[in-house]
């Protein structure tokens, strides 16, 4: 049973149907004639679909390789045009810290124990300080599911006259995002997160950002250039238009949270509360117990989970997510993070408790 969505989401049959229809699609989209017309088609299609999906213009948005690249766009795109300082949240994903790790002027700000930004350290940093801010930040953590006051956060950029960069990565999936509203100035996320082929990512932004490109060429506003991945794109076009938000629920996630905490001693959850939370994300510790092994374990026995962001595994490294969170160094190595679909049955969810519970057990008593 898959219980990883965080780190990939299935490709839906409405997305399969129309890509399969499109492999003979193959003119270059840069192309005159009339199959490059008819692909150039599809992508703007697509173009369309994303910008009414965000509530925003055809215009603004950049088609990219995915989240990392859109992450990487917007931030050194903006600093290499611009001499600002950078602020960005401890928390945000992996490709956003080694992004600002090359840049001079950046510095972390302050979050709380579930990750939440510190509105007092952030106004403090805007308001004492000379220059120019570039504030980063994820609209929700992908690892523990902590999701962000972003409306008052940018409100108070932007009173500052700073710059926002929103990764939406992690949450677009499960919040819906309208840019007027939100009135940010760039956004990013990555299409296999929400039901579409890898290898594509959105990045909105303004009318009047400038950027400097990532890749040089013609292609994408000359923001992000190379022959366009028309599967790609064509699959999220298809993935975002009619997306349902209103089926999005947490019970699955709450039903087997009460089991743990009922019937699992020294477990606990990780990251904000449930009403600060994304609705499918489920981060828990259980004590004495190695995360990995307890993954593996429950692998074998057909459930697949992670120990946090996929793109964080394989790295010795303790989570930067929970470091900056204060996790204490004991129980940081002992976490799992469960993320649901939502279209789990009950037999399943049993199961799932089951063996959760006989795994945990099973390596407590290898570890007396």
């Amino acid at each position: 049973m898959y219980l990883d969505s965080a780190a990939t989401t299935k490709l839906t049959p409405q997305v399969k149907q129309y890509i399969i229809k499109l492999l003979d699609q193959y003119a270059n989209p840069s192309s005159l004639y009339q199959g490059g017309v008819d692909t150039r088609q599809i992508i703007e299609q697509a173009r369309k679909n994303v910008a009414e999906f965000i509530n925003g213009k055809s215009e603004n948005i950049i088609f990219t390789s995915g989240g990392s690249a859109s992450n990487t766009l917007a931030i050194r795109g903006y600093i290499q045009k611009h001499n600002y300082t950078v602020l960005y949240s401890p928390i945000v994903h992996k490709s956003i810290i080694k992004c600002v790790e090359s840049i001079k002027d950046a510095y972390p700000l302050k979050v709380n124990k579930y990750g939440q930004i510190d509105f007092d350290d952030l106004k403090e940093w805007l308001d004492s300080r000379s220059g120019k801010f570039f504030v980063v930040l994820d609209y929700a953590n992908s690892e523990i599911g902590t999701v962000q006051d972003v409306k008052k956060i940018i409100e108070l950029c932007h009173f500052y006259n700073a710059i926002v960069y929103l990764d939406c990565t992690g949450s677009i999936s499960q919040i819906p995002v309208d840019v007027k509203k939100l009135d940010v100035d760039m956004l990013g996320f990555s299409g296999h997160k929400i039901h579409a082929l890898k290898g594509v990512g959105v990045l909105y932004k303004k009318e009047n950002i400038e950027l400097e490109p990532l890749v040089y060429g013609s292609q994408e506003q000359g923001y992000f250039a190379g022959t366009e991945n028309i599967l790609g794109i064509a699959s999220l076009g298809k993935a975002v238009e009619n997306y349902d938000y209103s089926s999005i629920s947490s019970k699955n996630r709450d039903y087997v949270y009460d089991y743990i905490i009922k019937k699992i001693p020294d477990s606990y959850l990780v990251g904000a509360p449930f009403e600060h939370r994304l609705p499918h994300n489920l981060y828990m510790c259980f004590k004495g117990v190695q995360g990995e092994s307890l993954m593996t374990l429950l692998d074998m026995n057909g459930i697949q989970v992670s120990t946090g962001s996929a793109c964080n595994s394989g790295n010795p490294q303790p989570s930067s997510t929970l470091t900056a969170i204060g996790m204490d160094k004991e129980d940081i190595n002992s976490c799992i993070r469960m993320t649901f679909s939502g279209n789990e049955t009950k037999e399943e969810l049993d199961y799932v408790c089951f063996k959760l519970k006989e795994c945990v057990e099973r390596l407590r008593d290898f570890t007396k």
